[in-house]
């Protein structure tokens, strides 16, 4: 409910400043805060971008605060690192040992132990992180939600979010890949259970991006915004 409440005035604040907005959505396992910025247009295509899930794939972090300074028609929602717990200790769970992207609903799968590799929690949900995400992602309901991610250097789209992935791969310059979602991910969720919207995963290459592509990458963003395919509802 506290989070709900923010993000009502998060909003209220944004539409009536046309400033970037900063506020915070909730705190990880371990007390850390997760925030939100707000940046761009309130009347525009509605945009949510999240920087980071996984602790130790960062490159993101880069092109969200970027983003946050770029301008645009788009209403852009950024939330730069979701997990960090992980991203201090320098690992790809959560501080309970979770893999976030595993973690929601939509096909989830047991098994597995804290802190393995694709470890899904002990069911859809367990993790606050993930809760945070979800009401979010509710709560404004994104015409898209863009995850980056590493190491794979591809966009990974599939179903309703095809179009939008491949739009978004011929501006990046990076790959399509056209593939089914894993069990249990955001975008997995996101596609199966909110029709009108479409949520798919930008797989950076390994290390720190370079200027350029951090450019190649928000011009992507932007310019996936812009596409009429988007803008229609």
């Amino acid at each position: 409910m506290i989070a709900k409440a923010l993000i009502g005035l998060l909003l209220a604040a944004f539409a009536s400043s046309g400033a970037p907005s900063h506020d915070q959505l909730g705190r990880s396992y371990a007390g850390r805060p997760i925030d939100v910025v707000r940046a761009g247009n309130p009347n525009g295509t509605r945009v949510l971008v999240f920087g980071a899930i996984h602790g130790n794939e960062l490159a993101g972090l880069a092109i969200v605060r970027a983003l946050e300074r770029a301008h645009t028609d788009a209403d852009l929602w950024i939330v730069p690192n979701l997990n960090p717990d992980g991203a201090a200790r320098g690992i790809r769970q959560n501080g309970r040992g979770v893999d976030l992207n595993k973690n929601w609903s939509s096909e989830w799968h047991r098994g597995g132990h804290p802190f393995g590799v694709y470890y899904g929690g002990p069911k859809p949900w367990s993790e606050r992180e993930t809760r945070i995400a979800r009401d979010l992602i509710e709560r404004i309901k994104p015409r898209l939600t863009i995850w980056y991610h590493q190491h794979m250097n591809v966009i990974w789209a599939y179903g309703p979010s095809t179009l939008a992935g491949r739009i978004y791969a011929r501006a990046s310059g990076e790959r399509l890949y056209h593939h089914h979602w894993l069990p249990g991910t955001a975008a997995n969720w996101q596609n199966h259970t909110m029709p009108t919207t479409s949520s798919f995963t930008v797989e950076l290459p390994a290390g720190s991006l370079t200027k350029q592509q951090v450019r190649a990458h928000v011009h992507a963003v932007l310019h996936l915004a812009d596409a009429p395919v988007l803008s229609r509802r």
